[in-house]
């Protein structure tokens, strides 16, 4: 099987094996483990085999419906490949990190793996309709995901989650059947491939209104203010690995979609709302961050530092300039692996003391100084500290925003200050301070050990040499900033 299909569907065969492994206790966690490894391996492979290429570096094509004009089209440039390498990467630490539960723990693992083939899919489909599918595909899991194996309040944080992110997805269908429509009018060429819709040429109201419907389901998944009430919900309810694929790889799939669709699909519309996206990720930055400082739950405020992070991605992306826009791809990995991390860190730290509450927390490192340094290494990453992953895509950001508009970069610079108020008070409020009680805690484990230090050699690598992940993003960024037009599956990334 082409290694493209074999990204997204060895996930789904995992899924069913979880299943019918159902009678063997272990044996779903096992095979979860076995499959997200695998397509970590091919992800690598695939990394290490593209260095120095440009353009689409694998392609798939067959018909599929083709009375309707539905193809089986994936195609895996730079921007494709990194995410999908940190999609497999995020899920192997997803699996080990619910190593231990053992309710219903092959349908859960099965989920797990169910979420890796639509997030897959979503990164590589170039079928407006493959595309679909696969964003309903992610959506259904983690309602399951959030819904059944939550905190007390999951019922009313997964159906928000799905509510929130279906009438998204329903606005997106409307207009992708409308432009359908359009195009086979104009050429008699009925298709949902990318690559030809790009180009058609749309009345402005209509170009307007399909753009507004597209940009409203990415704008959920991002999420961008005032969309984002249902992302604190989800974090909060969601297990530990729901929220490390939820901040991890979901949320990338947002800004994806908007520049993988959105501005090559609708030109005029996505470069005249530049001006909107920054501000809107201005506001992100400045009140999420004036939220997480209230936060007494230390879950909910890495939840609202992901908005503010997610705000830096997008006034990356609004700068439309070549430096800012390597940041802001950049940033996305960066996000990634941090508040990844953070969410871990903060499941192993409810596991030991069963509570989230900071102002119940505190004396952590007299406790378990190894789980604080920990601890303390990914709180410094996520404030953005010089030699961390952070720091080289916030930098990118900044610079390449400064040349296009200064006073967005200062006010970043800015959102960078208040970043930094909001993680000292949780990393002071959970590491120092008295112990709410004399309890011995057992310091970090073994499979702990496993999940965070491959996280943290990451953070070192990203911020020290971030320069294999910019080479990859360097040609996808430049065909997009040219506006050049997906005039076939050897054009434009």
């Amino acid at each position: 099987m082409p290694l493209l299909s074999l990204l997204v569907w060895l996930p789904l065969l995992g899924a069913l094996a979880c299943l019918l492994l159902r009678p063997y206790a272990g044996a779903g966690r096992w095979a979860a483990l076995a499959v997200t490894t695998a397509v970590f391996t091919l992800n690598l492979w695939a990394f290490l085999a593209s260095r120095g290429l440009d353009g689409w570096l694998w392609q798939e094509d067959h018909a599929w419906i083709p009375r309707y004009g539905i193809r089986y089209t994936l195609g895996m440039d730079g921007l494709s490949l990194t995410l999908t390498l940190l999609t497999a990467f995020l899920l192997i630490i997803a699996v080990l990190i619910s190593w231990r539960l053992d309710v219903h723990a092959h349908f859960f693992f099965s989920l797990l793996l169910l979420i890796e083939c639509g997030i897959m899919g979503v990164f590589l489909a170039l079928d407006l309709v493959l595309f679909y599918l696969f964003w309903e595909v992610m959506l259904i899991p983690m309602f399951f995901l959030i819904g059944v194996w939550g905190h007390e309040r999951r019922l009313y944080a997964a159906v928000k989650f799905f509510l929130f992110t279906l009438a998204g997805s329903l606005l997106m269908l409307l207009a992708m059947i409308t432009l359908y429509l359009v195009h086979g009018d104009q050429t008699g060429h009925y298709t949902f491939a990318l690559a030809a819709l790009v180009g058609t040429e749309l009345p402005p109201g209509l170009s307007w209104w399909l753009f507004g419907a597209f940009f409203a389901a990415f704008a959920v998944k991002v999420p961008l203010f005032p969309l984002h009430t249902w992302l604190p919900d989800a974090h909060t309810e969601a297990p530990t690995a729901g929220s490390i694929i939820l901040a991890g790889v979901l949320l990338k799939t947002g800004v994806y979609g908007l520049l993988r669709f959105g501005f090559p699909l609708f030109p005029e519309p996505a470069h005249t709302c530049l001006p909107m996206l920054g501000a809107l990720g201005l506001i992100g930055i400045f009140y999420a961050a004036w939220i997480a400082y209230a936060q007494n739950d230390a879950k909910r405020l890495i939840a609202y530092s992901s908005v503010a992070h997610m705000g830096f991605v997008i006034l990356g992306i609004a700068a439309w300039r070549t430096t800012a826009m390597e940041g802001s791809l950049l940033q996305m990995v960066n996000h990634g692996i941090t508040t990844g991390a953070l969410f871990a860190l903060i499941g192993m730290i409810d596991t030991r003391a069963h509570t989230r509450e900071i102002s119940k927390l505190g004396g952590l490192w007299a406790k378990t100084p190894v789980l604080s340094a920990f601890f303390l290494f990914f709180a410094l990453a996520s404030l953005g500290l010089p030699g961390l992953n952070n720091f080289a895509g916030e930098i990118l950001i900044l610079i390449g925003t400064f040349t296009a508009h200064p006073a967005w970069a200062i006010l970043g610079l800015v959102g960078v200050l208040f970043a930094a108020i909001y993680m000292l008070r949780l990393v002071q409020g959970v590491l120092w301070g008295q112990p709410p009680s004399s309890q011995d805690w057992a310091d970090i484990s073994w499979r702990e050990t496993i999940i965070l230090v491959p996280l943290a050699l990451l953070v070192l690598w990203l911020g020290l040499y971030p320069h294999p992940f910019l080479e990859a993003l360097r040609d996808p960024v430049q065909r997009l900033l040219l506006g050049s037009t997906l005039a076939g599956l050897g054009g434009m990334p």
